[in-house]
């Protein structure tokens, strides 16, 4: 199964991209007022491209050689998602002022970055790692 590694961190990589480029453009679109971002088949290729992210997700950790909660930077990374997807639906939707829905647009934003930073060091501090060392 290991030899469908790099084609499937492929695929995920590139929903991560997608799937945060939507959001990006979601959120603009609600900081502006608009309602293209909350119509059905926006928020329906959102649902596609989450999906395929968390296929390829669980396929990934089914590969590696230990569990999910043995790597710390996956588990930080997995409770951040959390964090991203709550920050998220209150940024576009949920909140009840338009104040909130930009905080909650920044917050989610920021979460997403760390979350990249974390995957891309592989360890739970992300890119802080090297401000430590």
């Amino acid at each position: 199964m290991f030899e469908f590694y790099g084609p499937i961190k492929w695929l995920h990589i590139g929903a991560v991209i997608a799937s945060g480029a939507l959001f990006l453009v979601r959120g603009l679109g609600v900081q502006g007022q608009h309602r293209w971002p909350l119509h059905p088949a926006v928020r329906y290729l959102s649902y596609g491209i989450d999906s395929t992210l968390l296929t390829a997700a669980l396929m990934l950790v089914t590969i590696l050689p230990h569990g999910v909660f043995s790597n710390g930077w996956l588990t930080v990374k997995l409770l951040l998602i959390v964090c991203y997807v709550v920050l998220g639906s209150f940024a576009l939707k949920r909140a009840r002022t338009p104040r909130a829905r930009l905080m909650s647009f920044i917050a989610a934003l920021t979460v997403f970055a760390v979350i990249i930073s974390i995957a891309r060091a592989h360890d739970p501090l992300g890119a802080l790692r090297g401000l430590l060392d």
